[in-house]
């Protein structure tokens, strides 16, 4: 019985890492979007004066974005511990398993 248990635990952690590299992968795609976008936004600014309305409306964009990127920072951080509490939690599950495994076979 502690056997299924332990494995179950094991398929819905090795489950939420799936999950979690899912996001880390999408999350490292916006930030590359993010990173053309503000490329592209500072080429448009360089022929620009300071005080024209249209260099304070990229620039305007420009931080907006770069808060997104920080905030997908944190999130992109927030994942990674995540993930690596799951490794852990999955190693210590394996070697339950195979201890589990081991004493079975005694027991047969």
């Amino acid at each position: 019985m502690l056997l299924a248990t332990v494995q179950a635990r094991y398929m819905a952690a090795t489950s939420r890492t799936i999950d979690l590299e899912w996001q880390r992968q999408l999350i490292s795609q916006a930030q590359m979007q993010m990173s053309n976008t503000v490329g592209a936004l500072f080429n448009l600014t360089a022929d620009l004066e300071p005080e024209s309305p249209t260099y304070q409306s990229l620039m305007s964009r420009l931080n907006a974005i770069q808060q997104i990127e920080k905030s997908l920072t944190l999130q992109s951080q927030r994942i990674e511990q995540q993930y690596k509490a799951l490794e852990k939690e999955r190693e210590s599950l394996k070697t339950l398993a195979e201890k589990g495994a081991e004493q079975f076979k005694y027991l047969s």
